[in-house]
Formats: C-alpha cells, sequence, structure tokens
C-alpha cells in the first residue's frame, strides 16, 4: 500500500522552508487569491495541475518535488544514510566534552574575582592614605 502524498500541505512546508508567507504567495498568484484562499488550498490533498504549475514557478521548485515529497520517508532516508561517528576514531561526531572540568573553570573564575576585589580594596587604602597626606 502507498501512502498518499498531501500536495497541499507540501506547498505549505515548502513556503514555510523558503520563509514566504500565504500573503506574498496569494499576491504572486494573481488578484483571485487571497491568504484565506491559499490556506484553504494548503489543506488540499490533491491540488489541480495548472495551479501546482503556477506555485511551483513561483516557489522556484519542482513540480514533482511538490507531488511527490514524503516527510516521513526523507527523515527515514537521513536517519539510515547519516553516519553520526568518526570512522577513524569511533567517537560521535556531534558530541562534545570539554578537555577541561566546568567546576575547575568556576572555581578559578571566583578565586580571580576574590583577588581583583583584593587589589581593588588595596588601591583604595593607597588612595584614602594618600588624600590625607594631601589634606595634612
Amino acid at each position: 500500500m502507498q501512502k498518499k502524498i498531501h500536495q497541499g500541505r507540501n506547498i505549505k512546508r515548502f513556503r514555510e522552508m523558503l520563509g514566504i508567507k500565504q500573503e506574498v504567495l496569494a499576491h504572486e498568484l494573481g488578484e483571485d487569491w487571497s491568504q484565506k484562499k491559499i490556506s484553504l488550498l494548503e489543506q488540499r490533498e490533491i491540488i489541480e495541475e495548472d495551479i501546482l504549475k503556477q506555485v511551483s514557478e513561483i516557489l522556484r521548485i519542482p513540480v514533482e518535488a511538490i507531488k511527490n515529497f514524503d516527510e516521513e520517508q526523507a527523515v527515514n532516508i537521513i536517519s539510515n544514510t547519516v553516519n553520526n561517528s568518526d570512522n577513524a576514531t569511533g567517537n560521535s561526531l556531534y558530541s562534545y566534552y570539554p578537555t577541561f572540568n566546568p567546576i575547575d573553570k568556576i572555581v578559578q573564575l571566583y578565586d580571580e574575582k576574590i583577588a581583583l576585589y583584593e587589589r581593588m580594596l588595596k588601591e583604595k587604602d593607597e588612595m584614602m592614605a594618600r588624600l590625607e597626606r594631601l589634606i595634612k
């Protein structure tokens, strides 16, 4: 049993992928079209050939893409063909393991902050001493 392709949903997917709003597509299709009419078009499973051709020209994609695109099949193909590991090392390409301990970095930053405050306090005390000498 072959799964039916929902052409209206495919138009919507391609339109969204291209960042085109329904209003823009309606404007490009002509005066007879509105955002509401595009919304209704995207709900239809089968779309007339002449409308498919117009939409495909506006979206700059082949009519066959609208007629044949099956999202579930595309996801299956991608998941079955993408190799998630580096063949040389066997490590996952998408995993990241830092070479440092994040807690150690936080402690280091805290220590640096304390040292900065101590330097600032020392400079403040020196400035106060200088001001006192100037006043006397």
